[in-house]
Order: C-alpha cells, then structure tokens, then sequence
C-alpha cells in the first residue's frame, strides 16, 4: 500500500502523527445542519503476527473509529470540543485485538459536530470550518521486530454513509438500508486532502463521553394511531435506543422533549422558541428519523447528536410500542464520584437527586448551561457549579481542559467571553451585537475562581499555575475597565469622578444576578441593559483579585501579591462607600446584594449582624422565599447560617409554593429549572428546564447539614459543623478526599445528638457540635455526642 510505511514508534505521548488531513468527496454547498455522516477508509496488509496496535485520531467534526468493521473503544463524541482554532485533542486508542494478519480495514465515520454543525445559543453552522477532515495515524508492531505505520492520506477513499443527516442539535437521518460494508472500497470516491489549519494537537486531561447508564422507561401512552409518547422518568442528556423498527422501509420518527403539552404530547416550544435561532436554522430539533432494512435484531441508537429530555414522541406503522421497545441511554463526560449526601427528609434526598441530575445533564465534555436548546459554556454557570460538583465528582481534569480552552480564547485585553469555547469568531456574524457583551462580570470571573476552587479542592497548584496568566490577564481588564468609564447615573450625579470611583466597575455589559424570581429571560435582559452594573461588577474586582492575589503568594510572585491585595481593598472600599451605609443597609436592597456582600468580605465586622438581620428581614417579607438569581443562590442559605439565622435558612428551603426549591418537586421537576417559574401553576413549561445554577443549594446540605467544610486546601485541615434544623434528624455524607475518605454522620434523637467522622491519615480536622463545643480530631473514626437542652 502506498502510504504504508516502516519505521521506529514514535514515543507515546508524541503529537506530531505524520500524518495528512483528508475530508470526504461531498459536493459543495450541502444543507447547513443537514448534511450526511460519511464513512473514510483504506485497506492494509499486516505481513506477520501482531504483538501490538495503536491508533491515534482526531477530527474536524465528530468521528467514530473502526478497524475491520468493529467500533474502536466507548468514547462518544469524539475528539470532543475545544477552543479549535488553538487547540485540537487527539485520542489514543489500543485496537491490538482488532487487527489481524493479512488484509485489513481501517475507517472513520465523519460527521459534523461542533465543527460545522449549530452550536452554542445563537446556533449558528460553520463557525469553525465548512469541510469535515479525519486525521489518524495506526501503528502496528510486529512479531518480527518491525513497526507497520498506517496514516491518513489520499490513499484512503470515502463515501456518504446510511446516516443521511447529522446535526448535535438538529439531530439524526438514517437509512438503514444504506449501510455500507467497510471492505468494499472500489466503489467509493477518493478523499479530498486538506492543507493544516494550524491548531495544536493536544491530549485530554478530561476523561471521555461516554454511555453512563440506561433506564428502562415507566409509561408509555400511544396518543393515536402510529403515535406514542414514552416517559423516561427522568430528564437527561444522552438519546434513546429504538429496538422496535417495523418492516423494511418503514420510517419512524423520534422527537425529544422535556415537557408535555396539555393534550399530553411532547412540546418543545419553550426551548425551542423561532426568534432564539439564526435566520438561517431550520425549525427541525432534537428530532431523529430512521428507515428500517428489515433485518433480524435491529436497532437504531444516534451517537453523532444529543438530546436534553424526558419524553420521546413515536411516529411510525410499528403497530405498538412498550417499554421493552426503547431505552433511555444516559450520555456525558464519566466523571468519578468522590462525594455523596442523605438525610432523614425524602423531599430534601430527592432535591439532591434532582440537582444530581442536572449537574449531570450539563457535563457533557464541557460544562454547559443545558443539555436542549444551546449546550453552551456558559462561564458563569460553571462558575457558580465548580464547588459543588467538586464535593460530589472528581471535577479536576474536566475543568482543567475547560480552563486551557478558556485561556485559549480570551480576547487580546484580557476580556474573557460569555462561552468557552467560544465559537463566534468576534466579527458581525449573526447575532452581531454579541462580541459588546463579553467581559461580564461574573462570568470572566471564573478565570479566576474555578482554578481557585480546584485548588481549594485538590490541594494542588498546578492548575494556578498554568491559569495564572489568564487570572492576571482578566483581573487586568476588570482594573482598567473599572478607571475608564463611568455609569451614566454617576456622570449626572457629578461631573468629576470622586476619587473612590477609579475601582468602582460600572461601565459595560453585564448580565448581573442573572433570573431573580419573576423575571424571564427579556426581563433579565432588559434590566442589565440599563442596570448600574457596580453593586455586582465591584463585588466580584475586589473578591477575584482578592483571590488572585492569594495565587500569587502560592507561586512565589510577591509583587503582584501585593498590588493585587491593595486592588482587592480599594474596590472594597469603593463598594462600601457607594452601596453600605453605617447602619449595615445596602442599595440596591436585595437579596442578592446582600448574601454577596456578606459572602464576598465586603462588610466590616462590625456591620455583619445588623446586614445579616436585614438580609433575614428580606427574606420574611418575601415570604420566606428565595430572591436570588444565578450568581448569588449558592450562597443565600449558608450566609444566613452562618450569621445565625439557621432557622430562616431552613424555612427557604422548606418552603413550599413559588419560587423555591420543593414546588419544583411538586410540579414533577427531576431536573432543576432555569427559572424559578419554570413549569407554571397551570403546568407550561417556561424556558431550560435543565439548569443547575439554582441547584447549587445542595451545597448547604454538604457543608451545613452534614457540616463538611475545606480549611486548607485539599481537605489538610477540615472542619465539621453541623447545624441541623428543618426537622432533619439524621444526615451523612462522604468525600474522597487526596488524603483518602472523610466520612460524617450524625443523629439527633430528641435533644440528644450523636456524631460518628472518619478522618483520614495526614490530615486533621476541627469538630464543632451544635451546642458550641469543639474539639480536635485524630486520624481514625471518632464518636461524640451533644445536648441541645438549654443550659
């Protein structure tokens, strides 16, 4: 064969394959999000017995690898998405049982992916590239010493494949008629070689997409006649398999949702709405078609699209369709559990489920807003997610390739985007006004705070160490924003700025608390786009430089250490002088603003009761529901815990009707909603009902409930401090921490408490009891008990 060729192996983890980019022989000008998977590949002769093989491949689009007709390794979506335009991953794999002495096959079914098919919110195709290419690179060792290399070039030949359309998003066409043998190239077309795009070849500190789990569905009901809607039981990111076809040639039709209409069919017109999407998408979501070949034992099962659902609308002559028919296949990144929360009330266990759920709906390669309608990076998601998906999965890895694409794509200034990866290109591409709402507070902060919480977490700089230069970088920009520019507001109130104003951030877009109950999407729109940005934008300079000046010290950088210091206490002392005043009441008088103030320092010691008892009093009025959006959630329960008001904090929790946590349980959520008004009282559904931002509260049952906090990076140094409250009468919880598994378990039986903690080898931990007494624990598991009888 003309490009087999015999040399040393390079070393394991080189990058460099040798290889050349081929793309399929498609015609020009095929239909945007509609385009057919294709299949590439060539034939080889193996002259000996093999002691070893190994493939490493990547993708302009999504690939899936073969070698003699069987798929190579579980990973789904492969290469996965980067920043592409910098960064590209390659995948390794072994295949040494696959080839085989003589002749082979080696092959690629190519689709478009993110690549060049609709991503992120405005969903746009060809962001990247408007041709798909494979490059692969197969070496195989021999018994007699020599090594057969294998690699992508104008040998290989390809064709379209029986999968006549794929779109992440839009979904999937198959013919099952078409498949078409792997060991029968003479028909096909030669491949198309394509010139190198530039971007690094790189590894993946992130474990793979794969296939979790399945779920058996709990109902089907057939609407009319060829038409069935089956319920999951539960809302999830993956697909269905379908193992009821029909004769050959029949079509049947599969449409994905989360929620049902009145009539009790599938809807998708709250994640789906006509003027969410470019001009140029096509109405056709979520929705996969399959033809039938007829053949004993078929199935039909999408891998090159996802969907974020609960139920599956059926359309097709199959006669009937049971539970035996269709199974649910959970689909995301495999991350390992490290942590894990119960307690005594079925409402609070099944609020944890549900936040579980859609923390794992949105890890699916990348961390992403939800699992429909976008499936974006959105930055200040993960931002207010990394905690606790920390506590919960082993997170490190996954957040680490994020934060190198984030890196990857920040602007020139330091300006972080809304998405990483970001796949507008920054010019007037559709929506135009896109690039003017980058650099968000809150947002570009998690250039900041993810590497700071993976830190915290791990114990481990490395991850400060390779972020650094993008923390510096977006802190930078912050600065300079913040002296540059003055809200309107302010140049009314007085022409000269004071001297204060220099760290105040009040210029730019920002998108603030972010869906604060009663707002919509517009709404939250609307407001940040008139909104004073500073009660938010200062609050976040002072905490991100704060933390940034903490990095610093970590690695040695004693200069920046301290300017980063003084600029975290002067924007402090700009928010006080503009939002607190000496009675411990702030403007604007939110929720919101005042958890964030009390979590982020912004409050002298002095102020902290009267702000927290303000914080409470708001909270009454609202009638003790929530009045956080996005941003501030994670925190409104702990801050009115720790500043003793334990009580209001587990009468929001407990607090049934809207907005709150329960009536999303009560309303039939297994996913948290992205509003708080998610599914309405008349049951229509409004916007992602897939969102965790809100299910962040899981984190005051981790660290309040059960009582388990970080005090040194890590987990060196723990505390446990339980605050039971809520009629809760036992809790637990675990972490598999770096030192091994911390484990804490309490009881309360009448005013009598029992608390049972394992500490692991080489860390130490502080116990403080619920009736004011600590206490010092050594490696091993440790017993104590408490009074909550007054005196």
């Amino acid at each position: 064969m003309t490009s087999t060729e015999h040399s040393s192996r390079p070393g394991a983890h080189a990058l460099d394959l040798g290889a050349t980019w081929i793309g399929p022989a498609e015609p020009a000008g095929g239909p945007d999000r509609h385009r057919p998977a294709y299949q590439l590949a060539r034939a080889f002769t193996v002259d000996g017995g093999v002691v070893e093989a190994v493939l490493h491949v990547t993708a302009h689009g999504l690939y899936e690898a073969f070698v003699n007709g069987e798929r190579v390794g579980d990973a789904e979506l492969a290469p996965g998405w980067t920043a592409y335009r910098s960064r590209l991953q390659v995948q390794t794999f072994t295949v040494t049982d696959l080839v085989v002495p003589g002749e082979n096959v080696i092959g690629a079914l190519l689709s478009d992916g993110w690549w060049r098919g609709q991503n992120s919110g405005p969903r746009r195709a060809n962001d990247y590239g408007d041709t798909t290419a494979l490059l692969a690179r197969l070496e195989v060792t021999l018994d007699n010493g020599n090594t057969l290399v294998v690699v992508s070039d104008g040998s290989w030949r390809s064709t379209p494949s029986h999968i006549l359309a794929a779109d992440l998003i839009a979904g999937e066409v198959h013919d099952l008629r078409q498949r078409r043998p792997w060991n029968q190239l003479d028909t096909w077309s030669a491949v198309r070689v394509e010139e190198p795009t530039g971007e690094a070849l790189v590894t993946s500190t992130a474990p793979p997409v794969r296939r979790i789990e399945e779920l058996r569905p709990v109902a089907v009901r057939q609407m009319a006649q060829d038409r069935w809607v089956v319920d999951v039981g539960q809302n999830i990111c993956g697909w269905v398999r379908l193992a009821k076809l029909g004769p050959a040639g029949t079509p049947v039709t599969l449409t994905y949702g989360e929620w049902l209409d009145s009539t009790g069919d599938v809807t998708q017109d709250h994640i789906n709405p006509p003027d969410f999407r470019d001009p140029g998408v096509a109405p056709s979501f979520q929705t996969d078609t399959v033809v039938s070949a007829g053949r004993p034992g078929e199935a039909f099962e999408p891998r090159h699209s996802t969907k974020g659902f609960q139920y599956v609308r059926v359309e097709g002559e199959l006669g009937s369709v049971d539970t035996e028919d269709v199974t649910a296949v959970v689909v995301h990144t495999d991350l390992d559990r490290v942590g894990g929360f119960e307690c005594s009330d079925e409402r609070i266990n099944a609020l944890h489920r549900m936040s579980e759920w859609s923390l794992r709906g949105n890890v699916c390669d990348i961390p992403t807003d939800c699992p429909t309608r976008e499936r974006a990076g959105w930055t200040g998601d993960w931002l207010v997610r990394v905690e606790t998906a920390s506590f919960l999965y082993d997170v490190y890895g996954f957040s680490q390739k994020w934060l190198r694409d984030l890196a990857a794509d920040q602007r020139q200034d330091g300006r972080v985007g809304n998405l990483v990866p970001e796949s507008h290109p920054g010019d007037d591409r559709f929506p135009a006004i896109w690039p003017l709402t980058e650099g968000s507070a809150g947002w570009g902060d998690a250039a900041v705070h993810v590497p700071w919480t993976l830190y915290r977490t791990r114990g481990d700089a490395t991850v400060l160490s390779e972020q650094y230069d993008s923390a510096r970088r977006w802190v930078d920009f912050a600065v300079t924003a913040a002296a540059s520019g003055r809200h309107p507001s302010r140049v009314e109130r007085s022409p000269e700025p004071a001297a204060h104003e220099q760290y105040l951030w009040d210029t730019g877009w920002h998108y603030g608390e972010w869906l604060e109950p009663g707002e919509d999407v517009d709404a939250a729109i609307a407001k940040a786009t008139v909104a004073d940005p500073a009660p938010v934008a200062t609050a976040y300079l002072s905490r991100s430089s704060g933390q940034l000046a903490e990095m610093a010290r970590i690695l040695g950088h004693a200069e920046d250490a301290e300017r980063y210091s003084l600029i975290s206490a002067r924007s402090a002392d700009a928010w006080r002088t503009e939002f607190l005043d000496g009675e411990g009441a702030m403007t604007p008088p939110t929720q919101a603003t005042y958890a964030r103030a009390l979590q982020f320092g912004l409050v002298p010691d002095h102020l902290r009761p009267a702000a927290a008892a303000r914080l409470a009093a708001l909270v009454a009025a609202a009638g003790n529901h929530p009045g956080t959006g996005f941003l501030t959630t994670p925190y409104l329960l702990p801050v009115l815990a720790s500043h003793g008001h334990v009580d209001v904090a587990y009468d929001l929790m407990f607090q049934p009707g809207e907005p709150g946590w329960l009536v999303m349980l009560e309303r039939g959520a297994t996913t948290v909603w992205e509003e708080w008004g998610g599914v309405d009282s008349d049951g229509r559904p409004h916007a992602s009902l897939n969102h965790f931002s809100k299910g962040t509260v899981i984190g005051f049952l981790h660290e309040y409930v059960a009582g388990l906090q970080i005090v040194e990076p890590g987990y060196r140094r723990f505390r446990v401090a339980p605050v039971p409250g809520g009629g809760i009468t036992w809790a637990r919880a675990h972490h598999e921490s770096p030192f091994g598994r911390i484990e804490v378990s309490w009881t309360l039986r009448g005013a009598q408490g029992s608390i049972r903690v394992t500490v692991p080898a080489g860390t130490e931990a502080e116990l403080l009891l619920p009736d004011g007494s600590r206490h010092e624990l050594e490696a091993g598991t440790g017993h104590r008990t408490w009074s909550s009888r007054p005196g």
